[in-house]
């Protein structure tokens, strides 16, 4: 339990269902949504797109998702809901262009969205309500317009400056960011939602609104097509699982990097995480340390699932500890490996839970704060940069080819014990990802935090040379990380954030959602 002499937040409680994601409106809509008669699925996808008005910059109907959901039998299903590269791009173009990274605000960097397949696919296959039932209240507040909020106005000064042509239009208000308490709508999203309420996913990726999408990437000199929109189509994978001290950890398989969350947490096996001080010197170098090597681990083998190398290699308890063993105690070793791919941080979790037990964990993004910075024309729809995500260099597993699908940083996660899932979670903050899934599950486990508590401790992440401690550590930890020979800075913006909701045996749901955003967990 908390020290009520501080500020914080109590873990949220309820019986019938929840729902913890990082926009109150967005809680309440897939709240609403439950009470209605719809289940988590049609809750989560409700609450989710919603969340594309509510945070523009970070998401929306031109973006990706990925989804894990448990059914009533406990089985743990996972959907792939992220889009291709143009049938016709290809690394050689770029490299004979002169480009050493795919150009993050081109449309060379546009995927084709891949989410709303997905949402049309799990709305008929899983949901209850229906399309027109579960999009009517983004439909509703795209028209009318919600308040912009503390973090997100925070985040749209930072990003706005992508914006081009007329997606300064649709994303800018009088030509200006927005301020706290300031309206925006999108009334083309809106127009763009109904279509796609009454014909499906037909209404987005053929017709009027795809139209309009292809005008936008054409116009720049992409070299998307209808055919490409045309071909969409989510996937079903099967989840990849580790287990760290009794708890499971499921995550969605490649071209998602949750199996660096899972490396991670197989490497902290071989060191007596539970022995140190949880916001101390050793933890906070260990962690960085394995996380240099699981990211340099990432970048080698992880790709579309039909190009990914020695996905089983990665995943071996033996791969772990040769890996752990590298690791020295006392002393940071220089950064792993350079990027090539882009990483960034912009995206958002939704977690619901119903009454039946179906616990959904779905993650959905346009990449880059703004995504490409492109926007349709008439529906405004903000198309994401994902393709920055692919890497330039020949031959690599992740290298841009047509139709393939880039490495990606969003992850949903699951916890499981004895076989029974009890957690959904996710931790946003793009490259972050794994080490938040990780970090979580530690805090917990060997630390013995409820999810509210192991949400709010201070981050830290070894990121690019360098080691980004947030203020909730002390000074003195960031000068002996200092003298350890990490590069260690304080980031200008929090790390990521998080959402969960446990089920407890008894039945009671307990959510939990990061003060580093404006949202909550709400339930009945």
């Amino acid at each position: 339990m908390r020290d009520f002499h501080f500020p914080g937040r109590s873990p949220v409680l309820a019986t019938s269902g929840m729902c913890a994601t990082s926009h109150p409106l967005a809680a309440q809509t897939a709240v609403e949504t439950l009470k209605a008669g719809g289940n988590a699925m049609d809750a989560a996808i409700a609450g989710a797109v919603l969340l594309g008005i509510c945070e523009p910059q970070m998401t929306g109907i031109g973006g990706d998702c990925f989804v894990l959901w448990s059914d009533a039998s406990g089985k743990i299903n996972a959907l792939n809901g992220s889009g291709r590269a143009p049938a016709a791009l290809d690394a050689a173009d770029l490299r004979a262009a002169g480009e050493t990274v795919v150009p993050a605000q081109s449309p060379h960097a546009v995927t084709i969205p891949g989410a709303i397949d997905a949402f049309c696919t799990l709305s008929e296959r899983v949901g209850k309500l229906g399309l027109d039932r579960i999009l009517a209240p983004a439909i509703h507040y795209a028209e009318h317009g919600v308040p912009v909020s503390d973090r997100v106005a925070f985040d749209w000064q930072r990003d706005a400056e992508v914006l081009q042509g007329v997606a300064r239009d649709h994303y800018l208000v009088n030509g200006h960011v927005p301020t706290p308490g300031q309206m925006f709508a999108a009334p083309g999203q809106a127009d763009a939602l109904r279509k796609i309420a009454t014909e499906g996913r037909d209404g987005f990726y053929s017709g009027d609104v795809m139209d309009d999408m292809l005008a936008a990437v054409s116009a720049l000199g992409g070299k998307q097509t209808a055919d490409d929109f045309a071909s969409v189509a989510c996937t079903d994978t099967i989840p990849i699982s580790s287990t760290y001290k009794g708890i499971d950890l499921f995550e969605h398989p490649p071209n998602g990097h949750g199996a660096t969350a899972n490396l991670m947490l197989n490497m902290l096996k071989h060191f007596d995480i539970a022995d140190m001080d949880p916001f101390g010197t050793q933890r906070a170098h260990i962690e960085a340390e394995v996380a240099k090597l699981a990211y340099d681990t990432r970048n080698r083998f992880l790709a579309d699932p039909d190009y990914t190398t020695r996905l089983d290699h990665m995943m071996a308890p033996e791969t772990a500890a040769a890996l752990a063993a590298l690791v020295d105690p006392n002393r940071a070793m220089p950064n792993a490996t350079a990027l090539s791919e882009q990483v960034h941080k912009d995206t958002i979790y939704i977690t619901v839970v119903d009454r039946d037990g179906m616990a959904v964990s779905l993650i959905y993004s346009i990449f880059h704060g703004f995504g490409s910075g492109i926007a349709s024309e008439k529906y405004g729809i903000l198309l994401q940069n994902r393709g920055a995500g692919f890497t330039l260099e020949e031959g690599h597993p992740n290298e841009l080819k047509g139709g393939k699908r880039p490495m990606h940083t969003i992850i949903p996660g699951m916890l499981a014990k004895d076989g029974k899932p009890f957690m959904p979670f996710g931790v946003m903050g793009g490259a972050y990802q794994p080490n938040g899934h990780a970090r979580f599950v530690t805090n917990m486990v060997d630390f013995g935090m409820d999810p509210q508590t192991a949400i709010d401790a201070p981050r830290a992440f070894s990121d690019k040379g360098e080691l980004k401690v947030e203020r909730g550590y002390s000074d003195a930890v960031r000068e002996e990380l200092s003298e350890m020979g990490h590069n260690v800075i304080i980031p200008d913006t929090a790390i990521g954030g998080a959402q969960a909701i446990k089920i407890h045996e008894s039945g009671v749901l307990e959510g939990a959602s990061d003060a580093r955003k404006d949202g909550c967990a709400l339930g009945y």
